[in-house]
C-alpha cells in the first residue's frame, strides 16, 4: 500500500525515506563490522604463521583430572559429567598419555 503511487502522500514518502536511511546506515554498520573482523582474523593468521600468536592456554589442571580419570578406566561420557570438558578435550589427553606411553 505504501508503495503505490496513488496512495502516496509527503507523510508516507518521508518516512519511506527515513526508512531507506536507516536500512543503508544499518547496512553500512554490518559491512563495516565485517570488514573490521577479517581484518583482525587475518592479522592473527600472519601473527601465528611468524609465531607471534599466543593461542589459548590448556587447562593443566583440568587436564590432570581428565587424565587420572582416563588411568582409573572411567568412559568418556563418564569423564565428561565428572569433568564438565568437551569429548575432544578427553581426546586429546587421550592421545597425549598413548603419546607418553609409546616414547617411553
Amino acid at each position: 500500500m505504501a508503495l503505490q503511487p496513488e496512495s502516496s502522500t509527503e507523510f508516507m514518502s518521508s518516512i519511506l525515506q527515513a526508512i531507506n536511511s536507516m536500512m543503508l546506515d544499518m547496512l553500512a554498520a554490518i559491512a563495516r563490522k565485517d570488514y573490521e573482523n577479517r581484518c583482525n582474523r587475518q592479522i592473527q593468521g600472519i601473527a601465528k604463521a611468524e609465531g607471534k600468536y599466543l593461542e589459548r592456554r590448556k587447562d593443566t589442571e583440568k587436564r590432570k583430572i581428565i587424565a587420572s580419570l582416563l588411568k582409573s578406566g572411567h568412559s568418556y561420557p563418564d569423564i565428561q559429567k565428572m569433568a564438565k570438558c568437551l569429548r575432544h578435550i578427553i581426546a586429546d589427553v587421550a592421545k597425549e598419555r598413548s603419546e607418553l606411553i609409546i616414547a617411553h
